[in-house]
């Protein structure tokens, strides 16, 4: 574990905090930690950064409620920034968005961007607009038992191409049974960030349990 007096700060006594969510590993936001606000982190287990603006402390939620809950913090590899990874309670934007990085300024025209998060947007798009020729659309309005239907049936596809030990067809399969699983997310008003609280919570009894199963 790194101690705090090998971190470097700037001539102004500051360093980078980038504030990561522990569960989707999506980038919230960028602050600045000076070594008392950063004890404070440490100290509370709730970011605090120090304001360049105000030049004060400055307790992330304090006055919006939206408190960020520390998983970890991180240092680089020259000890001059930190990656803080959190459990926010709220928006970490002050305009009142999840992220503060909202507003892309170039993409890759050759090179795809792909996440979960994406493929989501997409089908609830899909659900709400319903555009023709759209396999997902048809889904949809073909309605919940058809979508259990394909969601049974991918998962007897994921099992025999497993079974055959076909790790190329097993890795499709997968990839069907997981659209067919988040059609069917979006069906019942299921949000990956649910899920992936659910997850998080599993992680959590999970380490417990082999813990206790250690210490006997």
């Amino acid at each position: 574990m790194l101690n705090i007096d090998e971190l470097k700060f700037d001539e102004k006594g500051l360093i980078p905090a980038i504030v990561q969510d522990a569960i989707s590993g999506k980038v919230l936001t960028l602050a600045y930690m000076n070594r008392e606000s950063l004890e404070i982190s440490m100290e509370k287990g709730l970011t605090c950064f120090w304001s360049r603006s105000r030049k004060e402390l400055w307790l992330k939620g304090e006055t919006s409620g939206n408190y960020q809950h520390i998983v970890s913090i991180t240092a680089d590899c020259d000890n001059d920034a930190l990656v803080v990874k959190v459990k926010p309670d709220g928006p970490a934007c002050h305009l009142g968005t999840e992220s503060c990085f909202e507003k892309k300024v170039w993409q890759s025209e050759e090179i795809g961007e792909f996440s979960l998060d994406n493929l989501m947007d997409m089908l609830e798009g899909r659900k709400r607009d319903l555009p023709e020729g759209s396999y997902t659309t048809y889904l949809f309005n073909k309605g919940l038992d058809k979508i259990l239907k394909k969601v049974g049936e991918e998962s007897t596809e994921v099992i025999i191409a497993a079974k055959a030990e076909d790790k190329a067809e097993t890795i499709y399969e997968i990839a069907d049974l997981a659209y067919h699983v988040m059609v069917l997310m979006v069906e019942n008003g299921i949000s990956l960030k649910e899920v992936r609280e659910e997850l998080a919570s599993r992680h959590v009894i999970d380490h417990k349990v082999k813990q206790e199963k250690m210490t006997k």
